[in-house]
């Protein structure tokens, strides 16, 4: 018999993965409606006390028009679900996937863009990292419109397949495309896509959210550690906790003291002293039990190597 839940996953799988690869070919993708209507209403409820009380931001860049705040987790519980959204997940794991173990969340952010704020000027979000660019995808970004997004209030300007070209190279503003959509719909772009805020032409602002995922091993935009620490995020689930970097990324990346730092979200918190657990990776595990049995062979019949000096253990693996 088949299992139907099983069936589920696998379908939902399969869309996932089908829509991360029109993600990679166009580097931008809008999915309209994604958030239900009662969800979206209750996340701007929770919200709003939070966008009346931004500041404006300073330099031309964030621009003197524009009101921004991260650390949404902690400000809507309602937030706390949109950054677990299932087809948000899934894309960005179908994206990201094949370069790391575990995802990380990058950051979350709140935009309220005001009339009369200038255009942006063109980036990818991906140039903080100096790794290699090219050959992999560092990001997914996830905006959640708030409001309808249109040419005049400021949507977020898109250069499609950007993410192909010369990752140095500004492209003309003529081949922006502003991404329209009406509200709780969501716009996925990759790191690697020239993108921008719009300029707001109409009398009122536009409000969205940036939710974004990247390669478990990155140092994240926000220092997910300091916005929300253990006092925060042991009230979280155990699945966002770990988005937000309470987790290991194999092998042993990110740890406390030797074992995973979920331990610090224990209501005392762990002893001063842990023995180092190993926290590997399959490969890792087979290569040591494989040099280790190699040893055994070796050690003819005393069962000792002459340059074995002993203390491994590859049971203990």
């Amino acid at each position: 018999m088949y299992d139907s839940n099983e069936i589920k996953i696998k379908k939902t799988a399969s869309a996932h993965d089908a829509l991360a690869a029109r993600l990679m070919a166009d580097g931008n993708l809008i999915l309209p409606g994604l958030l239900e209507a009662d969800a979206l209403e209750r996340l701007c409820t929770e919200l709003d006390p939070h966008f009346e009380a931004a500041k404006f931001g300073r330099g031309l860049f964030y621009g003197a028009e524009t009101k921004r705040f991260g650390s949404l987790l902690k400000r809507s519980r309602e937030a706390q679900d949109l950054a677990m959204h299932e087809t948000a997940l899934g894309v960005a794991k179908g994206v990201l996937g094949k370069w790391c173990q575990r995802l990380q969340l990058n950051l979350t952010q709140a935009i309220e863009i005001h009339p009369g704020a200038p255009v942006q000027a063109p980036h990818r979000d991906q140039d903080m990292w100096a790794g290699p660019k090219g050959a992999m995808q560092y990001m997914v970004n996830v905006m959640w419109a708030l409001d309808d997004f249109t040419s005049e209030n400021g949507a977020t300007r898109i250069w499609p397949k950007s993410h192909l070209r010369d990752h140095t190279a500004m492209e003309p503003d003529a081949d922006a495309i502003p991404a329209a959509m009406p509200r709780g719909s969501a716009l996925f772009f990759l790191g690697s896509t020239l993108h921008s805020g719009g300029a707001n032409q109409s009398a009122r602002p536009r409000r969205g959210l940036i939710v974004s995922y990247c390669l478990g091993w990155l140092k994240p935009w926000e220092n997910q550690w300091l916005a929300y620490p253990p006092s925060i995020a042991r009230r979280f689930s155990p699945e966002l906790a770990a988005l937000v970097g309470y987790s290991q990324h194999l092998p042993s990346l990110g740890n406390y003291e030797g074992q995973c730092p979920s331990l610090l979200l224990e209501r005392d918190g762990p002893p001063d002293f842990l023995p180092f657990t190993d926290a590997l990776k399959d490969e890792h595990c087979e290569l040591m039990r494989e040099y280790y049995a190699s040893l055994e062979a070796d050690a003819g019949p005393s069962g000792r190597h002459e340059d074995n000096a002993g203390g491994c253990d590859p049971r203990a693996v």
